[in-house]
């Protein structure tokens, strides 16, 4: 099949089914599993061009309202954290999205500065495994929202650029920085990630018609990015339903060895060019 906005060839059935793998690994966390997508887009389907940052949110706005919906549906939804996180990633997916067609149309040093931040906190999360013992895992204190907010912000500009919506380096801040557990911040991280992406797909498709992409490729593809949402969509729900029989430990572990793999590839990558 071929998809002609982004000139993708691939068999119908792979993007729903690598999103449905990679959502069900990922949703526990609180993250649409978009940070792992991307890199599938790039090095297998062959799609490098910026368009395939907003092809990546259409993605998380399919697949995250079932993990969303069974949160809410579970009273596991912690709002006074989702409130916190759309408060900074909103308007710093805007201005991500702004770099990215403006300063990094070509993939290679968006993929570096995310591969060291991804590091860092995948590290942590390796070493630090536990949550804090104090935290609330109904909601943040609120000495803790101040910094939820501005790393949400830093997490939204990157979103904007990545095209991941920003969950994948909101919820390992949350859980190593502030010490959250996975169940105070899964579906905030989520909900948020689902609110960021809808401002960047807009973003995006209003920047394609101005002069700022001029002649860059910045229009997303819809017809893939859909197809994947489809995949996480399931994925993202099972994944979600999962979470309350999985220990913290387990989750934190998966999450920290994807995000340092996936950190590793890039930065290592980057060396070798």
């Amino acid at each position: 099949m071929r998809f002609p906005v982004s000139g993708v060839e691939c068999s119908f059935w792979l993007p729903p089914a690598a999103a449905f793998l990679v959502a069900l690994l990922t949703a526990p966390a609180g993250i649409s599993g978009a940070f792992l997508l991307l890199p599938f887009q790039i090095s297998v389907l062959g799609f490098v061009t910026p368009a395939v940052t907003p092809t990546n949110l259409i993605y998380n706005l399919v697949a995250t309202p079932g993990a969303i919906a069974q949160y809410i549906r579970e009273r596991r939804m912690a709002w006074d954290v989702a409130w916190a996180v759309m408060a900074g990633t909103l308007p710093g997916v805007f201005l991500g999205a702004i770099i990215r067609i403006r300063f990094l149309p070509g993939p290679r040093y968006a993929k570096l500065f995310v591969g060291c931040v991804l590091l860092y906190l995948g590290v942590r999360l390796l070493v630090h495994t536990a949550p804090s013992p104090t935290a609330n895992p109904d909601g943040v204190p609120a000495f803790h929202r101040r910094p939820l907010m501005a790393a949400a912000l830093i997490a939204g500009i990157v979103g904007g650029i990545y095209g991941v919506g920003g969950g994948a380096m909101i919820a390992p801040f949350a859980m190593t920085v502030l010490r959250l557990p996975a169940r105070a911040i899964a579906g905030a991280a989520l909900l948020g990630t689902w609110a960021t992406s809808a401002v960047g797909v807009a973003s995006f498709e209003v920047f394609s018609r101005t002069a700022l992409a001029a002649s860059t490729a910045v229009r997303p593809d819809w017809a893939l990015g859909l197809l994947f949402g489809v995949g996480g969509l399931a994925g993202g729900y099972l994944g979600a339903r999962l979470q309350k029989r999985l220990p913290e430990r387990w989750i934190r572990g998966v999450l920290g060895v994807l995000v340092t793999g996936l950190a590793l590839t890039y930065v290592i990558g980057f060396l070798m060019i």
